[in-house]
């Protein structure tokens, strides 16, 4: 099976575009944290300087897009070091309502800096070794699209369906934002020694079969001991290899990826605790109760009751 759609389906990715700008300089913004969100600014014209909380600073040029993994806070402005009001306070002066292009400025408009700005959404509490390798940003320049058709092409697609108001635009936005969040991650992986890892262990014949095997049927009672014996390595080398690539032992990403999907499938209400605990591997519902809370801070009934 296709373990990264796996992940990406149980964690609840979700794209979400939220506007596109116009903004004549002087301009300057500050973007609030937005808790289990990924943030991007795609530039499709003119450029524009990103601050982030380490200090890091980064400037984009026409065609450059970056992918905020963590959903923190950041500038974004026409040059460094500027003062930025919050986002909120940008909207309301600008009389924006949703809809439509945020203007900010009366300038020329061949030299104004047009984003499309959005975010990719995760369940709450979604968490994976994948999640956690990923840096405080991600920049996939013009000149990299250019050696990456798939992706270029999925951007300027993006790009034309945003600038157009045809039924069905919203929805082709959402959808393609989605392949955009993957294909970033592929194409960034020399950004992150933490990501490169991950994605390696996807690749890797003998863990990415154990991946495959864990994915396929996270209910059954492996081992580290039958896990190792299906990719046809020793267990201690099985175990080290699984370590030294995802940054957790099999059992433990065994355990977490369980409860990963328990939070997936509490979402149907149809489906009882004591069947939530059963499908993803727990003979009893006190053990699945004990587990759960201790990850997401309270048992499974309350999670399910919060979600009304």
């Amino acid at each position: 099976m296709d373990v990264l759609n796996d992940i990406l389906d149980t964690l609840n990715l979700r794209g979400v575009l939220y506007f596109r700008t116009n903004f004549s300089p002087p301009w300057a913004v500050t973007v609030p944290d937005l808790a289990e969100a990924a943030r991007f600014h795609l530039v499709v014209q003119g450029g524009c300087w990103v601050e982030f909380p380490s200090g890091d600073s980064v400037r984009l040029g026409t065609g450059d897009i970056v992918l905020i993994p963590r959903g923190r806070s950041h500038v974004v402005a026409d040059g460094p070091g500027r003062a930025a009001p919050p986002l909120e306070r940008v909207l309301e002066e600008a009389g924006y309502r949703g809809d439509g292009v945020l203007a900010v400025g009366s300038g020329d408009s061949q030299s104004a800096t047009q984003l499309i700005c959005g975010h990719f959404s995760f369940r709450s509490g979604a968490d994976h070794p994948l999640l956690r390798a990923l840096p405080e940003y991600l920049v996939t320049t013009s000149a990299v699209r250019a050696r990456e058709p798939w992706l270029d092409e999925t951007l300027r697609l993006v790009a034309r369906r945003v600038f157009c108001d045809e039924i069905g635009s919203a929805a082709s936005v959402t959808r393609l934002s989605e392949i955009v969040f993957i294909e970033l991650l592929r194409v960034g992986i020399d950004q992150s020694a933490g990501l490169k890892s991950i994605i390696q262990a996807f690749r890797d014949r003998q863990i990415g079969r154990a991946l495959d095997i864990i994915h396929a049927d996270p209910a059954s009672g492996w081992t580290v001991e039958s896990l190792a014996a299906e990719v046809g390595m020793s267990r201690s080398r099985f175990a080290e290899r699984f370590s030294d690539l995802l940054g957790m032992g099999p059992m433990a990403y065994l355990t977490d990826w369980r409860l990963q999907k328990a939070l997936s499938l509490l979402d149907d209400t149809r489906r009882s605790v004591q069947q939530v605990a059963t499908q993803i591997g727990y003979q009893s519902p006190a053990a699945f109760t004990r587990a759960f809370a201790g990850k997401f801070g309270q048992p499974p009934t309350e999670y399910r009751r919060n979600l009304a």
